[in-house]
């Protein structure tokens, strides 16, 4: 097992009512600023219950942030949060939301001359604004995290930051925020947090036995849970479980002491900065692409997760990593997310676009091994087509 440091400060509230308890969590007389994307928390009742939670407190609100959040929209928030001096900021929503309040609040207390560089030029974030979220959307883990990615329209560019000061203080987790989701967003929640066990997981061995039975109880239970949540989307335990695992899939635990990958994010955001698609699916479309093209350096661990996940024990090793990838295709496709481009009616032009776009930046060195360079990113996206 390789040396880690880990650090998470992050307060979960769990279960049903506790949006309730986030009164607690705030400090008396906090400015407070609520974020929220297109208006579906005031349908489902979360935002009335948000607004009795903070009575006692000045309120604010900024709606609009969008799917995968625009730096554009998100830096309105930021000039209206300092002109109104905002001191608590709360994220209530899904991923995209609770990213761009993590950028809001870094970019409040930047002192640089531009707060894309903590983005474009990975410029320290050293402070921000305290947050807290109220998670509607089980997905990217972002409510127990530091981490976020952020889409500037106007250069077709998607961009991930992180720091030790954008951790939420707490996080709100109450499943029956989500009885009202549509079956996509639960069927990209549920690939976009397989998807993140997979990056931390399916790289090669380093003798962490504990985290690759935490990563895969995640998948099995993703696996098993997953179609229950299409199927009945108003049970509480199954999307409690669900909810669970998207947290889990990306709060820190299981990435200690082992390599990580991250080429499949990486390469995807591109597809979703240029044309729109969304997050999860790109993944769906990039992965099975790469596991092919990286099966040598990835063979023992792919082994490892098709026989614990999917049961895939017998044949030579080159018919069991097939298999395996194959499984992993077929659990995608069955909760309706498409794993090819040209489902998406991208085609050959976007690779070469992506290719020019890294060759501009310089990107080199992604994968586990830093050992995936722009031709194999090429390759990896014709192999998608």
């Amino acid at each position: 097992m390789n040396n880690f440091t880990f650090y998470n400060p992050v307060k979960i509230l769990f279960g049903k009512g506790q949006i309730a308890a986030i009164k607690d969590e705030i400090p008396a007389g906090a400015r407070v600023m609520i974020t929220y994307g297109g208006g579906s928390i005031k349908k489902n009742g979360v935002y009335d219950q948000v607004i009795e939670a903070l009575k006692a407190h000045t309120v604010l609100e900024f709606e609009g942030i969008e799917p995968n959040p625009h730096y554009e929209t998100l830096m309105q928030a930021v000039d209206i949060a300092k002109r109104q001096k905002i001191d608590f900021v709360l994220a209530v929503g899904g991923g995209s939301v609770i990213d761009g309040t993590k950028f809001i609040v870094a970019a409040m207390a930047y002192e640089g001359e531009d707060p894309w560089d903590i983005l474009a030029k990975k410029a320290p974030v050293t402070c921000a604004v305290p947050f807290g979220a109220v998670l509607t959307l089980p997905a990217t883990g972002s409510e127990m995290n530091s981490g976020s990615v952020i889409t500037r329209v106007e250069t077709q560019e998607k961009l991930a930051f992180g720091s030790p000061f954008t951790f939420p203080k707490f996080s709100v987790l109450d499943p029956e925020t989500t009885f009202t989701l549509p079956l996509r967003q639960i069927s990209n929640g549920i690939v976009d947090a397989f998807t993140h066990v997979l990056e931390q997981y399916l790289t090669y061995p380093v003798n962490a036995p504990l985290q690759d039975r935490l990563a895969e109880s995640i998948l099995l239970t993703l696996k098993e849970e997953g179609p229950k949540a299409l199927q009945n989307p108003k049970d509480y335990d199954t999307m409690a479980n669900f909810m669970w695992c998207a947290t889990m899939a990306l709060n820190g635990v299981i990435r200690v002491g082992v390599p990580t990958d991250w080429a499949t994010h990486y390469i995807a955001h591109e597809l979703t900065a240029l044309h729109g698609i969304d997050h999860a699916r790109t993944l769906a479309v990039v992965l099975p692409s790469l596991l092919r093209y990286k099966h040598e350096t990835k063979r023992e661990k792919i082994l490892q997760y098709g026989e614990r996940v999917w049961g895939v024990d017998a044949g030579t090793v080159d018919e069991r990593i097939e298999a395996t990838i194959q499984a992993t295709i077929a659990f995608f496709e069955s909760l309706d997310i498409n794993t090819r481009l040209s489902d998406y009616e991208v085609g050959e032009d976007t690779v070469k676009l992506i290719v020019q776009r890294f060759q501009e930046r310089g990107v080199k060195n992604l994968g586990e091994r830093a050992d995936i360079q722009i031709d194999d990113v090429e390759q990896i996206l014709m192999a998608s087509l």
